[in-house]
């Protein structure tokens, strides 16, 4: 069953919510679809039409804007801790954001984590026990510098998280039917994989890496290549949630980067627990 249900109420806020995970311990999760509008500050688009839309998202999810904190994300592997004193850091101004900064994690209550996306995966972390919970942003070069095995080190190292016990979800992004990639990122995938067949194990005959040519260029299953990284990791398979939405092929609800050339909106990936 696809993680990520579509929900259209009110119909021009549209909000795929990461179900099983908003069904206990005051948790939400999820992703905007196009029809939320763009929410990134950093495309082109007005400023307050921007802030408007992520107001309208945490007026929808029935959370204060002031608990609203993002970063300002580099295609890199760095994890931040977000404490008491990030909240709401990036809410309406661009250079305000947490700085240099692919994944976030916290175990504090009514703070809200948020990441921009346009094809690269959204990957959410939670530890039930320690309640502590982690949101990473992962395109190809965040991928192969391992920023979803840093983010389980980084809830171990900080909260104590034991892997075996944290649940893992991959959300919406562009699928191994649109990612075609060249030699030069292949060189960074391979090593991830070695001693595996194209990461077969674990991955139920899912290939990783889908050669096609004989000119060195592939279709990449960034999605499972970061459950694997996620197991590697020390993840249980059977914890890790994988959406199926591609969001190159459905530009009807998302927005693309590759599909649509670079000029485009962003959508959001959203993580937070409320007290009681």
């Amino acid at each position: 069953m696809e993680p990520f249900q579509l929900r259209t109420v009110p119909v021009d806020n549209a909000l795929l919510l990461l179900q099983s995970w908003c069904e206990s311990d005051g948790l939400t999760a999820g992703f905007t679809a196009r029809q939320a509008g763009n929410t990134a500050l950093h495309v082109g688009d007005e400023h307050d039409t921007v802030i408007n839309n992520r107001r309208r998202i945490t007026d929808q999810l029935g959370w204060p804007f002031g608990a609203f904190t993002c970063a300002e994300q580099v295609h890199g592997n760095h994890v931040h801790v977000v404490t008491r004193e990030d909240a709401g850091k990036g809410r309406e101004v661009r250079q305000d954001a947490i700085q240099s900064t692919d994944a976030m994690i916290t175990n504090e209550t009514d703070l809200m984590l948020v990441m921009f996306f346009a094809d690269c995966v959204p990957l959410y972390f939670y530890d039930p026990v320690t309640k502590s919970m982690g949101l990473a942003h992962a395109g190809w070069k965040g991928t192969v510098s391992e920023v979803a095995i840093r983010t389980v080190e980084k809830l171990s190292e900080t909260y104590g998280a034991k892997p075996e016990n944290i649940i893992g979800a991959i959300g919406p992004s562009i699928g191994s039917c649109c990612y075609e990639v060249d030699e030069f990122v292949l060189q960074h995938v391979r090593p991830l994989l070695e001693g595996t067949p194209l990461g077969n194990d674990f991955l139920e005959g899912v290939n990783i890496i889908q050669q096609y040519e004989s000119n060195n260029r592939a279709f990449l299953d960034l999605k499972h290549l970061n459950r694997h990284l996620m197991i590697k990791a020390g993840i249980l398979p059977s914890n890790i949630e994988i959406s199926s939405w591609c969001t190159s092929c459905r530009t009807d609800i998302f927005f693309s980067h590759r599909k649509e050339n670079g000029v485009t909106g962003r959508m959001m990936s959203w993580m937070g627990r409320k007290s009681r």
